[in-house]
């Protein structure tokens, strides 16, 4: 039985221009996710899939102005 993991967006946290990166094995998922808790926070961001530090994942940026 597969469990899906929590993962913490940490968008109040992330000052506008700022980025964090969520390393994952399921990048879609990960990246409609992150981009519906910016949503619910009221914050604009924009997603990227990409590999940091040979990880898979989903890059996340707070865009600047909201």
């Amino acid at each position: 039985m597969k469990k899906d993991l929590k993962v913490h967006y940490p968008w109040a946290q992330t000052p506008p221009g700022s980025s964090f990166f969520v390393p994952t094995l399921a990048p879609h998922k990960t990246r409609q996710a992150g981009l519906l808790a910016a949503l619910h926070c009221r914050v604009k961001a924009v997603a990227a899939f990409g590999i940091k530090d040979g990880k898979h994942g989903v890059l996340f940026t707070r865009k600047t102005g909201g």
